[in-house]
């Protein structure tokens, strides 16, 4: 019965909203959980016939399955996505999903890195080996611009603008954004590029990406996750991180550096302010235990 509605939703949401394959995915399977409830409490309805109590009674539904307060969020905002084109295609003339609340949950601070922990985990890289040289550009870059790992992953060389400092990066929903880039990650991409990667035999209609395998292929995501485990492993950092990490500490380190949040969203490529004021956060947090740590009032 959802079958049309849901394929009318996925070309919206690639054509009108220009969403990543992977956000598309994840918004249709948030509907798809909707109809397994719906089918489950045998109430199967079509989207103009759904009302408020039957999306309170999925979200209850949900909750029992024992899903996260986040996961909770995140499905009811797919199913906003899907009303907002119910409406726009006029398939629905009112949206139940208005007064649906979705649940409380806690801003968790993510971990971040020292700059001297960065520094230890990068210097754990062995500068000796092809792969090693490369891995020195990826997190020198990682760090020098607050990427996201998929950004990284999908860097190309034409994207590349290292005599004035910057480079253009492809972020979520295919937005791009120029990012500034610091003289090491420039000196080690240029190293990578100049006398490491011209001796990679390059797999056809990869030749544009910057980091490639050593079968000429672009890396991905899992394998930047591995060799960042390893060398904090080595550097003997217990924290839980990843590629993220990088991106954190760099704008944690920006805000408490006194940097304006806008710039720092900017450079971030977030679409909302208050996705880039959680490092704010993060700096309270630090001002609080600096205080704690050194102000006799506090002690």
């Amino acid at each position: 019965m959802w079958e049309p509605y849901k394929k009318g939703f996925k070309a919206w949401l690639q054509l009108e909203k220009s969403l990543a394959d992977n956000s598309v995915a994840a918004y249709l399977r948030d509907i798809d959980k909707l109809t397994e409830y719906l089918q489950a409490a045998k109430k199967m309805k079509k989207p103009d016939e759904v009302e408020l109590k039957d999306l309170e009674k999925f979200v209850q539904w949900i909750n029992e399955l024992g899903m996260t307060a986040s996961s909770q969020s995140r499905i009811i905002s797919g199913l906003r996505s899907f009303y907002n084109y119910c409406l726009t295609e006029q398939i629905a003339t009112i949206d139940p999903t208005v007064l649906l609340e979705a649940p409380k949950q806690k801003r968790m601070l993510p971990d971040t890195l020292s700059f001297e922990e960065i520094e230890s985990i990068i210097a754990q890289i062995d500068l000796s080996t092809p792969e090693g040289g490369r891995n020195k550009a990826i997190f020198e870059t990682l760090y020098s611009c607050g990427l996201r790992v998929s950004e990284l992953v999908n860097l190309k060389i034409s994207c590349l603008y290292l005599d004035v400092g910057f480079v253009r990066v492809i972020g979520k929903g295919d937005k791009e954004r120029l990012v500034p880039i610091g003289s090491d990650a420039i000196k080690y991409i240029n190293i990578y590029k100049n006398d490491i990667r011209v001796h990679i035999p390059i797999k056809p209609g990869q030749e544009d990406f910057l980091f490639l395998n050593r079968r000429g292929s672009k890396l991905t995501r899992v394998m930047i996750f591995l060799v960042l485990k390893e060398l904090a492993r080595k550097a003997g950092i217990s924290k839980n991180i990843s590629p993220h990490t990088f991106r954190h500490s760099f704008a944690t380190h920006l805000v408490e550096g006194g940097a304006d949040l806008r710039a720092v969203q900017e450079m971030l490529g977030h679409e909302s302010i208050t996705t880039t004021e959680i490092y704010t956060h993060i700096d309270r947090e630090y001002l609080r235990d600096t205080l704690q740590q050194f102000h006799p009032a506090f002690k």
